[in-house]
């Protein structure tokens, strides 16, 4: 249970920075409503908190985080972007996934 609390966590986080980096984005180089970056604040505030949330160091948390928030980015690049990772993509998220679940869920003394 641990294990999925944690890594659902991770995933909400992950969605938090890229929305909230992708607004900004969509203003920039859409051409959309500068007032994207409003939301854009609160999501990144969001995903600041959301990683306060972890019960483990800041450190750990942060390097884990980075294997989700590659496997999510590769479901936003399908979902939003409507691009479908490649082969390449998809072998890199696993990697970074299988990283993730070291740093987070081995055991420490």
């Amino acid at each position: 249970m641990f294990e999925l609390r944690t890594l659902a966590l991770f995933a909400i986080t992950a969605v938090a920075e890229i929305l909230g980096c992708y607004l900004p984005w969509l203003w920039l180089k859409e051409g959309r409503s500068p007032w994207l970056v409003v939301p854009a604040a609160l999501s990144l505030a969001a995903f600041a908190w959301l990683l306060t949330l972890h019960p483990t160091a800041a450190g750990r948390t942060y390097a884990a985080y980075g294997g989700v928030y590659i496997g999510v980015a590769l479901i936003w690049l399908w979902a939003v972007d409507g691009l479908r990772p490649t082969v390449w993509d998809v072998t890199g998220g696993a990697v970074a996934l299988a990283g993730m679940a070291i740093i987070m869920f081995a055991p420490r003394g």
